[in-house]
């Protein structure tokens, strides 16, 4: 440092620096410290590996809490609306954790780059733990939705903050691993959930479903909390653009209630319809408009170009969206093909959810040791799209359609880790938490999406007096079984066309370096 940054007298750009020491009079400060015998400042240590583990069993337990709570209430709805005696309104207790989880997604992700990761995870988690208190206490099936959007704020921060840590404790590389590990979180929850709530309902009181979130929560933060100041920082304070966070907020409420109202409640060329689209398309415009000349703009858009961001998006949420299309619309095909009651076509939903995690598994070991890391993607989707051809190509036996949903789940699986590692890795470590939300919101969207478009495939089909829903299976029973089969040709179709998209655009992506530990010589592979 010059005695000219000491003073604090920044140089004119006039002025080049030799002038400045010709004229400039020797001056010797005299409030300076010596500092010539003071030991060097030493780098921070790095986590030990019981640190690491330490972090990412709080991260997995936060995770948990987020997953169990998208898949522990649904059984426990018929109980609730006998209730409070509002059956009508009960489609309102998931949507309306659903619209706020998926909003919040991005703005969690830019807060956590402005103001860093403790603050972020603990407003999350505090929203949530007080959303699932009040839903408990909900005197009011009015009270209840409310505090569910509440509950819904505090976990559509947990993901994307969560997959942020993890990109801040381990390195590219080696991250892929870690989020296979996550990716059995999500599969335990979506199969212990469903159980819990049903039993908790049925044997304890509905209540239970949420009071169960505050122990968990409160260990999750005192687990993580004291390992915090031991993550490496790379937060950036800065001014927040509140205005472009919540025109951004504001489009995606609007674009989630029409993919969940079309069809369904209005239809889609209907009035309520088209204005809800006319103002989403609106809030969109005018947050692109509103970015493009904002100084630091909430979401930044550069982030979404190049040649890796898009197409990682793509991919991720092509398979986001097959999976969870088939996840919902399945047991309705169990049901009126294969005459198995509601609890059966849950359990036929194992394979789908279970297998993918080992997909999943597969690409993260892969990124770790080899260096074209995206062809396991590229690979496991093009088998997920011809088993899904495959499936749509003719009737089978259950057994035989049960391992060709696995085989499509763990080609499937491999697109997960890969899309998202290739985002992160592509921005700047400030930007890590802002490009994490943005990729788990539009995952979410494709979801939405495909669900919708999925919906009106079998609307079409089998006709829109059908209940889509697995409510009324007397209705679904009534259906022969080749109409149900040739309806769904249409789904699978579509799964297929999907998983072809998915590998196109991981084949387009760009494949660039991760960082990370050298692999041995021996592991490499080319």
């Amino acid at each position: 440092m010059n005695k000219f940054e000491r003073q604090g007298r920044p140089l004119s750009n006039q002025q080049t620096l030799s002038e400045t020491l010709a004229n400039e009079p020797t001056v010797v400060p005299t409030d300076i410290p010596d500092i010539s015998d003071a030991p060097p400042i030493a780098p921070p240590a790095p986590l030990t590996p019981v640190e690491v583990r330490t972090i990412l069993m709080s991260l997995m337990l936060t995770m948990f809490l987020a997953a169990l709570d998208q898949t522990i209430v649904a059984t426990a709805l018929p109980t609730i609306g006998r209730q409070f005696g509002d059956v009508s309104s009960l489609s309102w207790v998931i949507t309306a954790y659903l619209l706020a989880s998926t909003a919040v997604a991005p703005v969690f992700g830019t807060l956590s780059d402005i103001y860093g990761r403790r603050a972020t995870i603990v407003t999350s988690l505090s929203l949530f733990i007080v959303g699932s208190i009040l839903c408990a206490l909900a005197p009011s099936m009015t009270i209840l939705i409310i505090a569910r959007g509440l509950q819904g704020l505090g976990g559509g921060g947990i993901l994307p903050i969560v997959q942020t840590v993890i990109a801040d404790v381990v390195t590219p590389r080696e991250r892929g691993q870690y989020q296979a590990y996550f990716s059995g979180v999500w599969m335990a929850a979506g199969i212990g959930g469903p159980v819990l709530g049903g039993v908790f309902a049925e044997h304890l009181h509905w209540s239970m479903i949420f009071w169960i979130n505050v122990p968990l929560g409160l260990a999750s933060l005192a687990m993580l909390l004291p390992k915090m100041g031991r993550i490496p920082v790379f937060h950036r304070r800065r001014k927040v653009d509140w205005l472009g966070g919540v025109l951004l907020m504001a489009a995606a409420v609007v674009v989630m209630l029409v993919l969940t109202w079309g069809g369904n409640r209005y239809s889609w060329l209907s009035p309520v319809i088209m204005a809800m689209a006319g103002v989403a398309i609106a809030l969109a415009f005018a947050f692109v408009w509103h970015a493009l000349r904002a100084d630091e703009p909430f979401l930044p858009l550069s982030l979404m170009g190049g040649t890796v961001v898009p197409y990682a998006m793509v991919c991720g949420g092509c398979a986001m969206g097959a999976m969870l299309g088939l996840t919902v619309y399945l047991p309705l095909y169990y049901q009126g093909v294969y005459h198995l009651s509601a609890s059966e076509a849950g359990m036929a939903l194992i394979p789908l959810a279970a297998v993918s995690t080992g997909g999943a598994a597969i690409a993260g070991r892969t990124m770790a040791r080899s260096r074209h890391y995206k062809r396991v993607a590229i690979i496991g989707t093009i088998v997920a799209a011809a088993t899904a051809a495959a499936l749509a190509s003719a009737s089978m036996p259950l057994w035989l359609l049960l391992v060709l949903l696995s085989v499509f789940a763990l080609g499937l699986g491999t697109a997960f880790p890969v899309s998202t590692v290739s985002s992160q890795n592509a921005v700047a470590r400030s930007q890590v938490g802002t490009i994490t939300g943005a990729t788990n919101f539009f995952r979410a969207l494709m979801a939405s999406f495909t669900v919708a478009v999925f919906s009106a495939v079998l609307l079409t089909a089998l006709g829109p007096d059908v209940s889509l829903s697995g409510e009324q299976h007397g209705a679904v029973s009534s259906i022969p079984a080749a109409d149900m089969i040739a309806a769904f040709r249409y789904v699978f179709g579509a799964a297929a066309a999907m998983m072809v998209v998915a590998s196109i655009a991981m084949g387009l992506m760009e494949e660039r370096p991760l960082a990370g530990p050298a692999q041995p010589v021996e592991l490499a592979v080319e």
